[in-house]
């Protein structure tokens, strides 16, 4: 290789973070939607710097008029995208929200309201910036040092709109989601006091101890352990263990989760509550009991197992000894040990909405990645294993391509004229059209193609050495990058710089054939602006077939054979500059039935019907 040396350096596997340790007691009023919390927060700074500053996040404070998130979703809602199936126009609202925000009540919105801060015992002012709290402190906070934050704040839940809030169209009473005030992330890059405005999360790891007070009928579920089962029954007591409540008309919930970056709650009276033993963990599924749901969501229990073999295999071991499955919220969305998933649906959708929020336990829970600046990280990558664990868990898919949608998502968005590089924040995108595409679609694909560009064993190998090096801390995109580079001895910066950081797409074609004596010279044409590596696939008029691999010269090696039964040449190198490239084949003309570039078809190249020629 001629850069061999560099791939030999270590990547950075390791770097200073933050630590927070939560104890909050909540007293609830369902019946008014509301309720008072008290916080005490220790926030370890191990980073270098000093902090004259912290910021918490607010997010209940978007459910209301006029605020960022409403204003956002309207003007979004003025961009027509395309065409329903009716020839309508389609705009581009998220339809969860939509105007709604626009016309809540003043008993419908969502507030969270800080009564007092102190710092280590004294005061401290405050600015509230709509869903940001911003604390300039009275004295910084010295680096490689622990300071303890006490809170009282007060909230009103929302109407159900936007992943959390009360009543959902399912008929779950609470789902709380972003419910209390969240220091938020201070890493290498600086404070991240992302407003919300519309989609994603990043967290300071820690542990959380918190004691929810409600109306005894209503049972709970979210992250954590529930420490006194025995007081509260519904379920968590074990198998013939005498529940003893205490008197009065509420419970008080004591959950205990360590070493995670959020806390989600549901409560509702009628969850029913049903568990899974899994290999090293119990599943647990809180769901109301109903025509749609009373086979649905036993039956998803049963599959578990089978889905958390394949994905312990390719992705790694949960960590954890729970997790919780719970109806509720206003789609799916995924937590720490828990998700929120609709669950009225048919069994297939069902399926793969628990598929998808459980594999973000991976990639938004354990390796929790910036999910505003690398959303294709953590969507992406979390579509990529959702259709592969379906694909090999459902007998009548195992023989379909597991990320064909994927694909076809992705060339729909390179059509449009709406795509933006996959490095703008995820609140940044001009269109939810491009967002959504770009972070599922253009991920997955980024997964699939790099097993096309380094070998798919190498992909694979690759991702289960991310999750052991880089699980609970944070990775970015270059981090990733690195760790299959180590992995294939392959240089993979041009990847990230063509797929990711700009919209350069993928084209190739066969520009021309014509015979040279007894051999046939085909000359490869790169129409696209992103350079690849190119398969190119001969088939005589006898059957057999050759596989020609070119590799990029800024690659600085090959993949390997990935499919021996097949014989393969590696020809030389492809320089990036130059347009066109020519193999030069030992059969006549006369004797070959078709040519064919990229014939596993995971290269995104956005038009295919030039890549194959058949005499």
């Amino acid at each position: 290789m001629l850069a061999g040396s560099w791939l030999q350096v270590n990547a950075q596997s390791d770097r200073w973070q933050q630590r927070v340790k939560y104890s909050m007691d909540v007293k609830v009023d369902a019946a008014a939607n509301q309720f008072k919390g008290k916080q005490h927060l220790e926030y370890y700074n191990n980073s270098p710097d000093t902090l004259k500053k912290v910021f918490y996040h607010l997010y209940w404070n978007a459910f209301q008029p006029n605020s960022m998130m409403d204003v956002r979703s309207r003007e979004l809602g003025k961009i027509v995208v395309g065409k329903d199936r009716n020839g309508n126009e389609r705009r581009d609202w998220d339809n969860r929200v939509r105007d709604r925000i626009s016309k809540l009540k003043p008993d419908e919105i969502g507030y969270q309201k800080v009564i007092s801060l102190k710092r280590d015992g004294k005061p401290q002012d405050f600015k509230v910036v709509e869903t940001i709290l911003e604390v300039p402190l009275d004295k910084p906070i010295l680096p490689n040092s622990k300071v303890e934050f006490d809170m009282e704040f007060e909230t009103q839940v929302p109407v159900q709109i936007r992943r959390s809030g009360r009543n959902n169209s399912e008929g779950v009473d609470f789902s709380m989601a972003q419910w209390y005030p969240k220091m938020c992330e201070y890493d290498y890059e600086g404070w991240h006091a992302t407003p919300y405005i519309a989609r994603e999360f990043y967290g300071v790891w820690g542990d959380y101890d918190v004691k929810i007070n409600i109306d005894k009928k209503y049972v709970l579920a979210g992250t954590g352990y529930l420490q006194n089962p025995e007081q509260i029954g519904y379920g968590y007591e074990k198998p013939g263990t005498k529940v003893n409540r205490p008197a009065g008309n509420t419970l008080t919930w004591h959950f205990v989760a360590p070493n995670v970056h959020d806390f989600v709650w549901a409560a509702d009276p009628d969850y029913k509550h049903i568990t899974q033993r899994v290999d090293g963990f119990t599943a647990h599924f809180f769901y109301i009991d109903n025509e749609h749901t009373h086979n649905t969501w036993p039956q998803l229990a049963k599959m578990i197992p089978a889905a958390y073999a394949y994905i312990k295999a390719h992705y790694g071991p949960y960590p954890y000894e729970q997790y919780s499955f719970i109806q509720g919220g206003d789609g799916g969305m995924e937590y720490p040990m828990a998700t929120l998933i609709m669950g009225n649906g048919k069994m297939d959708g069902l399926y793969g909405v628990a598929m998808h929020e459980w594999m973000h336990s991976w990639y938004q829970g354990m390796l929790a990645t910036n999910e505003s600046l690398y959303p294709w990280m953590d969507e992406g990558f979390t579509t990529f294993a959702e259709n592969n664990v379906i694909h090999n868990t459902i007998d009548s898919l195992k023989d379909a391509n597991a990320q064909e949608d994927a694909y076809a998502g992705y060339f729909a968005l390179a059509r449009s004229p709406f795509e933006e590089p996959a490095t703008t924040h995820s609140d940044h995108y001009n269109t939810n059209y491009g967002y959504s595409l770009t972070a599922y679609s253009k991920g997955a694909v980024f997964l699939e193609q790099l097993g096309y560009v380094i070998g798919a064993a190498n992909r694979d190998a690759g991702l289960l050495r991310y999750y052991k090096e880089w699980r609970f801390k944070h990775p970015n995109a270059n981090d990733f990058i690195r760790v299959m580079e180590k992995e294939s001895g392959i240089a993979l910066d041009w990847y990230k710089q063509y797929f990711i950081n700009a919209v350069k797409h993928i084209d190739y074609g066969i520009d021309s054939v014509y015979e040279k004596g007894n051999k046939t010279v085909v000359r490869l044409r790169r129409i696209g602006l992103m350079p690849m590596p190119v398969d190119f696939l001969v088939t005589d008029k006898s059957g057999n077939k050759v596989l020609h691999y070119i590799p990029l010269s800024i690659m600085y090696g090959e993949k390997p054979n990935e499919n021996p039964v097949i014989k393969r040449i590696v020809d030389n190198v492809w320089y990036w500059t130059n347009t066109t490239y020519e193999v030069e084949l030992d059969i006549p003309l006369s004797n070959i039935k078709e040519l064919e570039i990229d014939p596993s078809q995971r290269m995104a190249d956005v038009d295919r019907s030039n890549n194959k020629a058949v005499s």
